[in-house]
């Protein structure tokens, strides 16, 4: 399927081959297929090489078609079902695996993976790799055990290099290569090998209708309010980033995410208001393009009823360029008609317009998409060439941007738009407005009935009213309270599955999927038609990564429709071209001329090409170590004596003599590889020992235990109860427990908003909660860390001359067991938590009563003045022997029926 190699993929493979490095190639550029050349070569017992950053669905896509050229040792995957007595032999049998990360980290570190015989490790996604993740931990301990073994990386994100400061350097730094090879599409090679079998490219820029243009023209005008209230609420954020065209970039968010996240508890309800609106438009504009009019104005209706309903405080809703929006949207699904007469004013007047405003009539417009009779043309264009062809109808594949456009496009092509749009309104705007009409009808009734009654003016005034509150009700009872983004969310979804019961209805009674013949998964294309064979097919969304390359190579089309742009598929189709040179393809690309879908489009063009300038001009200034890939002990970063700045300090012992340094361990529980720490720590110098856990996820000393929980842990621990589970078993068994409230680096380094906190307790405030935690459990200390890189060096510090951590005794440590912390003396956990709950029983005296009392029988014996004495207090002694022996108050019917049982 995957076909051989064209040139410049040939030349990519073999700089890789001969020489490590990373590859970064422009999106779609067959950086998969250059990959797959390296597992075909590594597929063979003779050599074991690990591939890390993949999904499940890739691997079973990499392996299918090794399986298709016939490979024989065919990759094998390495999950926790696969027992660890067994890893070692699936090692030894060499070939390609794909081993999840946790799994990896914990092998390396107990020497359970065979390091020296590790041919090498190939990098997916390798923009992703930072020094704190756990790639970069495999990648360290790989190069610690194994100096000769290759590292080879591969990604299509130039982009993801644009941003910080020597991205691309660090990235490198911590793939520990030293050789960057990049491949453009500007590239001199490419050009050559992809002009040489060009696709022929129609080219169709449609036009907007004028209401499309003016909706266009109103959400701009409100974005950019949005962006100039922003910058003036935070001078400090960047005004290039907060560029229009920048906003209309799928980064955007991400941008506004990076400025944004750590001051968040900081920022005004304004500034977050702000943030939220500007998604809400985004999501607009893009429906505009994408969708119906129809569904372009459901979404803007529900929006304005969720103001309504739930108060929200958008701005943006009351200028001028949202009523020019609305007013526009709504002319391109239905004109009112207004034959009515016009009466004047007076009480006739208002008994008249009220009730005629709930029997408006509406002529429908339903606009058709301009995109759709474009789409009508080029497929009439295909079938008049089909039959004029002397040879078989080439396949037709048609490619929209999500699975909801296709849903549409597929009915659309099937029944024709007016049926469509009539069944889109019916089931949306249709229905709201049936209910509208019911509700003002009653509202009609009743005012007849209280005119009867000779009420008039008051309830003239709650006529007006009641259609309205109505209609808010029966919105309520549909949509619960949501955020203005949520109520996005919600109506895509709703909307969604609108549309996919209907499609799943036409399936059943058309039947045609099944006889398309088409080896694809049922989520992953539609089926139109047989004749010729049209598929379509998103561009996004899909479960399977591949699943638009199976459909590809699967249908073999002569025709490809781009009804929407997306640069790494058309690249994709280049590719596909220049591989079946005989064959002939013609892509028609339908774009909207002058609007923000084109300019979306030439923008992402723009930043790659950017980014790969930038890393060009980086690749030239860069200054790389030899010692760079770290086959010498030379390369710091293989160094794991990373010490705090005040660790000087300590060599000052006996005599001005230097204490010979014993390797320092934490044990850690198995489930905490999934966290950046254990990384942090290795390369702090601390040895890692990976075992399972009961109590505590961190043990630093043979008293110290740590419970590691970031905010969203904490928070939902809190809840349900958990957290207290914990700090029973830590502190029982433990001397020094340890709650870690760790925070995201990214995020704020506060629990919740100064705006937040009450002045009364409350029990479900998190500080509350926390409070009541620590008065509970008096000898536990909680650590507050602003990063893992503060953890690390916290761990260290605790470390200090302190023993160390035994990994036998550690695993002994469970809920039930019988060992408990020295603290509390030899006692049962049991009879000790109930002497704690006991009045006049606190933790400064309760080791007193356990000297004196063997067991709580012995503690009844004992007389007031003995316990005054024991306890030093005359009134917690006098609490505890009343509750000891007082005689509970028992009224006498109840005494009596006791008597009779």
């Amino acid at each position: 399927m995957a076909g051989p190699l064209l040139e410049f993929e040939t030349e990519m493979f073999l700089s890789l081959f001969s020489c490590d490095g990373l590859l970064v190639a422009a999106e779609g550029m067959g950086i998969d297929r250059v990959l797959l050349q390296f597992m075909r070569v590594y597929s063979e017992q003779g050599s074991l090489v690990l591939l890390l950053n993949t999904t499940t669905p890739e691997q079973e896509y990499f392996t299918e078609q090794l399986r298709m050229e016939g490979v024989s040792h065919l990759p094998r995957t390495v999950t926790s079902d696969v027992q660890s007595t067994e890893r070692y032999n699936v090692y030894t049998e060499g070939g390609v695996l794909f081993v999840t990360s946790r799994i990896l980290v914990v092998d390396f570190l107990t020497d359970r993976i065979p390091a020296h015989l590790i041919s090498g490790i190939l990098v997916y996604r390798a923009h992703k790799i930072i020094e704190s993740c756990q790639e970069a931990f495999i990648l360290r301990l790989f190069r610690q055990k194994n100096k000769t073994g290759f590292i080879k990386a591969f990604t299509d994100k130039a982009t993801s290099f644009s941003s910080g400061f020597c991205q691309v350097e660090r990235v490198m730094r911590n793939l520990f290569v030293k050789k960057l090879y990049l491949w453009p599409r500007f590239q001199a090679s490419v050009n050559t090998a992809l002009d040489r079998h060009k696709p022929e490219v129609v080219e169709l820029h449609v036009s907007l209708t004028p209401a499309m243009r003016a909706i266009q023209s109103s959400i701009l005008d409100i974005m950019s309010a949005c962006l100039k209230e922003l910058k003036r609420y935070n001078p400090t954020l960047e005004v290039e980033d907060l560029s229009l065209e920048n906003t209309l970039g799928n980064a955007f968010e991400k941008t506004i995410r990076h400025y944004l996240d750590p001051l968040w508890h900081q920022l005004g309800a304004k500034t977050k208001a702000l943030v939220q609106d500007l998604k809400v438009l985004r999501v607009l504009l893009l429906y505009l393009t994408q969708y119906d009019c129809v569904t372009f104005l459901n979404l803007l209706e529900s929006l304005r009823s969720s103001q309504k309903i739930f108060g929200s405080n958008s701005g943006w809703l009351f200028l001028d360029s949202s009523t020019s929006m609305f007013m526009n949207a709504r002319s391109r699904v239905y004109c009112i008609n207004e034959s009515k007469k016009r009466v004047k004013l007076g009480a006739e007047a208002e008994k008249q317009k009220l009730p005629s405003a709930s029997e408006v009539k509406r002529d429908l417009v339903l606009e058709r998409s301009p995109k759709w009779d474009a789409l009508t043309e080029v497929l009439q264009e295909i079938e008049r060439e089909n039959k004029s062809s002397q040879h078989e109808p080439g396949h037709v594949l048609i490619c929209a941007s999500d699975d909801r456009t296709c849903a549409q496009l597929q009915q659309y092509i099937r029944h024709g738009s007016d049926w469509l749009l009539n069944r889109l309104y019916t089931r949306t705007i249709g229905k709201q407005d049936a209910s509208a009409a019911a509700a003002a009808a009653a509202a009609a009734a009743f005012e007849v009935d209280s005119n009867k009654k000779g009420k008039g003016w008051p309830k003239k005034g709650a006529k007006g009213k009641e259609p309205a509150q109505r209609k808010t009700s029966t919105k309520s009872k549909s949509r619960p309270s949501l955020t203005l983004t949520q109520m996005v969310d919600k109506e895509v979804t709703e909307e969604a599955a609108v549309m996919g019961s209907s499609i799943d209805e036409l399936l059943k009674n058309e039947g045609e999927e099944e006889q398309l013949n088409l080896d694809l998964s049922s989520d992953a294309y539609y089926g139109v038609l047989k004749e010729p064979l049209t598929v379509i097919h998103p561009l996004k969304g899909c479960t399977d990564p591949h699943s638009l390359t199976r459909v590809l190579h699967e249908v073999e089309p002569s025709f490809v429709v781009l009804y929407d742009a997306e640069v790494s598929f058309v690249r994709q189709l280049e590719i596909y071209k220049a591989s079946r040179p005989g064959k002939p393809l013609r892509v028609y690309f339908l774009i909207y001329g002058g609007s923000t879908e084109e300019q979306k489009y030439l923008t992402t063009l723009s930043k790659e090409k950017k980014a790969f300038e930038h890393l060009i001009r980086e690749k030239a200034t860069m200054v790389i170590p030899e010692e760079r890939e770290g086959r010498e002990d030379t390369n710091l970063d293989l160094a794991r004596n990373l010490e705090p700045a005040n660790a000087t300090t300590n060599t000052h012992k006996a005599g001005g003599q230097e204490q010979p340094k014993e390797p320092s361990r934490v044990i850690v529980d198995m489930r905490e590889f999934r966290s950046e720490l254990p990384s942090l720590l290795h390369r702090r110098g601390l040895d890692i020992e990976p075992v399972t856990l009961e109590v505590g996820d961190y043990i630093l000393t043979p008293d110290t235990c740590v419970e590691r929980k970031s905010v969203s842990d904490l928070i939902g621990s809190l809840q349900s109860g958990r957290l207290y589970t914990q700090c029973l078993s830590m502190t029982r068994y433990y001397r020094k427990p340890v709650l870690l409230i760790e925070f995201d680096p990214a995020k704020p380094f506060s629990l919740m908003a100064r705006s937040d906190f009450r002045h009364e307790i409350s029990s479900n405030d998190i500080s509350s909660k926390l409070t009541l935690l620590t008065l509970h459990f008096p000898r536990l200390r909680i650590l507050w860390c602003p990063s893992p890189h503060a953890t690390a060096e916290l761990f260290l510090e605790l470390k200090q001359g302190r023993p160390e951590p035994d990994a036998t005794a550690a695993q002994a440590v469970t809920a039930e067991s019988d060992v408990v912390a020295e603290s509390a003396g030899l006692y049962n956990p049991g009879p000790y938590d109930f002497l704690l709950k006991m009045p006049g029983v606190n933790t400064k005296n309760y080791s007193a009563l356990i000297r004196n009392a063997d067991s709580l029988a012995d503690l009844a014996k004992l007389s007031q003045d003995k316990l005054s004495e024991i306890l030093g207090n005359a009134h917690n002694a006098k609490l505890l022997y009343e509750f000891l022996h007082n005689v509970a108050n028992v009224p006498a019917p109840m005494q009596k029926a006791k008597q009779k049982l």
